[in-house]
């Protein structure tokens, strides 16, 4: 079977000769199934090939079924439906907020960034453990660990991940007293819970990664509340300042006064090894003397009369001597003394 086309084209005659041109094309069979075959693999190429991007992974479904997760670069699939890929961003930190929402982003020439508040108090308000309303902003930032399982495993992922992260932080807010909240715990419930949404999302098998979750503005809410807190919080700073401004006077007189107490301590024992050593020679001098006293009681008496006599005319510059039964006196001279 073929088709075909014939054009005959008769020119008129030139110098007594006629000239006959032919031109023909025909549609074979041969050349049908090449150009269907030409138009397949343009569909291939053009559906069956995919490149997958550095940041993303891809998730290959044939007819329905998982087939596998592959990775950056060019990548082939059986096109016409038969496969399908999903691309996922893997490497890519994402942030989720909580009480509030960016509304536009600040840029290079000045323009800040703007949020908005007032549609979300549903979000960031909170009962205490103490019984106060708290208002908190947060936020949740993460990566998908898995793509297939945030694909399949879990319906409405966004929502999903809200509803938890605003359990878990409703449950940490309700253990704790508002004044721990805004203050000493904060730490220790961003710590809590990242670990504990990490173990609820490992349970529901949504398949991302918690990197960190971060405590905003924790306030009172607007008002009469606020205004109290504000004040407390003023209280508070100020009893940080006199315990810092105590704690410094401590450090500066403790240690002179410490100081000082070593000082007389050490001249206490000075004083006493002073004393005892003074004893103990006196102590020593008085038994060498008694010995000799025993040995030679007048001569010893007579050597000690006159060693204190000596020691008391020494001290003296005019002296009277006055017989006892004071009928008499002698006046004694120092004749050394220079100017007598």
């Amino acid at each position: 079977m073929a088709f075909s086309y014939n054009q005959t084209e008769q020119q008129p005659e030139q110098g007594g000769t006629q000239r006959k041109g032919r031109r023909g094309f025909s549609f074979t069979p041969k050349l049908i199934f090449l150009a269907i075959f030409v138009i397949v693999v343009i569909i291939t190429l053009s559906t069956g090939f995919f490149v997958v991007d550095q940041t993303e992974q891809a998730v290959i479904l044939r007819l329905g079924k998982y087939l596998k997760t592959v990775g950056p670069g060019l990548q082939f699939k059986i096109p016409f439906g038969i496969d399908t890929s999903y691309h996922v961003e893997t490497q890519t930190v994402q942030t989720m907020s909580f009480g509030y929402r960016t509304t536009s982003t600040g840029n290079i020439y000045g323009s800040p960034t703007s949020y908005s508040y007032a549609n979300y108090m549903s979000e960031s308000t909170m009962l205490t453990g103490d019984l106060n309303i708290v208002d908190i902003q947060w936020i949740v930032q993460y990566r998908v660990d898995d793509p297939y399982k945030w694909l399949f495993s879990v319906n409405n992922q966004e929502s999903t991940l809200r509803d938890i992260s605003r359990s878990v932080i409703n449950q940490l807010v309700g253990d704790l007293p508002i004044l721990s909240i805004m203050t000493s715990e904060r730490t220790s419930m961003e710590v809590e819970a990242q670990e504990m949404l990490q173990e609820a999302f490992d349970f529901y098998n949504l398949g991302i990664k918690i990197l960190t979750v971060k405590l905003q503005d924790i306030v009172p809410p607007a008002g009469d509340v606020q205004d109290a807190f504000e004040d407390v919080n003023k209280a508070i700073q100020d009893m940080n300042k006199y315990i810092n401004e105590g704690k410094e006077n401590y450090n500066r007189v403790i240690p002179a006064a410490e100081g000082e107490a070593n000082k007389i301590i050490q001249e206490a024992q000075g004083y006493a090894s002073e004393r005892v050593n003074t004893a103990t020679g006196d102590v020593a001098r008085f038994k060498s003397v008694l010995e000799e006293y025993q040995k030679s009681p007048e001569i010893t008496a007579k050597r000690l009369y006159i060693e204190t006599m000596e020691k008391v005319l020494a001290g003296g510059e005019n002296l009277t001597i006055v017989d006892k039964n004071l009928e008499s006196f002698l006046p004694i001279m120092n004749l050394t003394k220079e100017g007598n």
